[in-house]
């Protein structure tokens, strides 16, 4: 029975994660590539946001209570876009730090590269 409830969970985070546009942007920002777009991705919770709110007054005024979903996919997927953006910024800086000390000891192993080779000749 446990392992029944965690293979469909496994499944249900695969499909998500394969087929859900918001997980695929969040994928993308997570790269290499991505990092810089994590501060204007947090732009996209604004559409969340809207659809939260209008569903959220539709709901008040005696909607049907199926829009309680949508509040919640709504209020979920802009926290994960509002979450990122630092996220990501925080990412950036440890790749970016990360690279320049690379950089840095490629330079320094070509420098002893130099002088091994004028002690030589």
């Amino acid at each position: 029975m446990f392992r029944f409830f965690w293979m469909l969970s496994v499944r249900t985070r695969d499909f998500l994660h394969r087929y859900m546009p918001s997980n695929r942007l969040l994928a993308a920002i997570r790269t290499r590539r991505g990092l810089k777009w994590g501060l204007p991705a947090m732009l996209a919770a604004a559409p969340y946001i809207l659809v939260v709110t209008i569903c959220s007054d539709l709901v008040a005024d005696g909607g049907p209570g199926w829009l309680h979903l949508v509040v919640l996919w709504g209020c979920w997927n802009a926290l994960k876009f509002i979450v990122m953006g630092p996220i990501s910024v925080v990412l950036l800086v440890r790749v970016r730090i990360r690279e320049a000390m690379i950089r840095r000891d490629q330079r320094r192993g070509a420098r002893a590269d130099e002088r091994e080779s004028l002690v030589l000749a």
